[in-house]
C-alpha cells in the first residue's frame, strides 16, 4: 500500500491512463480487423479504403505510445503488400 501522497496519486494515474491506453489499443484493434475482413473477402476497394482509415489510427497509437515506431511501420507494410496483392 502506498503511504506518500504522491504515490497515492501515481496509482489513481497509472489506472486513468491503463484504461485510455487500454481503449485506445482496442481501436487500434479494431481498424486492423476490419482491413483483414476487407482482404479476406477479396474486395480491393474495400481493403483499400479500410486500410486508409487505419493508417492515422495506427500513427496515433504510436503518437500517444501505445505502440511502438516500428511494430507500427511493420503493420501497415505488411497490410498494404497485402491489399497491393489483390487483384
Amino acid at each position: 500500500m502506498a503511504h506518500h501522497l504522491s504515490a497515492k496519486k501515481r496509482i489513481r494515474r497509472n489506472e486513468r491512463r491503463a484504461e485510455i491506453n487500454g481503449a485506445r489499443r482496442s481501436r487500434i484493434r479494431t481498424y486492423v480487423k476490419q482491413v483483414e475482413l476487407a482482404i479476406a473477402s477479396g474486395d480491393k476497394d474495400a481493403a483499400a479504403e479500410a486500410l486508409k482509415a487505419a493508417q492515422p489510427e495506427l500513427h496515433r497509437g504510436v503518437r500517444s505510445g501505445v505502440m511502438h515506431k516500428n511494430t507500427v511501420a511493420r503493420k501497415l507494410s505488411r497490410l498494404s503488400a497485402r491489399v497491393k496483392a489483390l487483384a
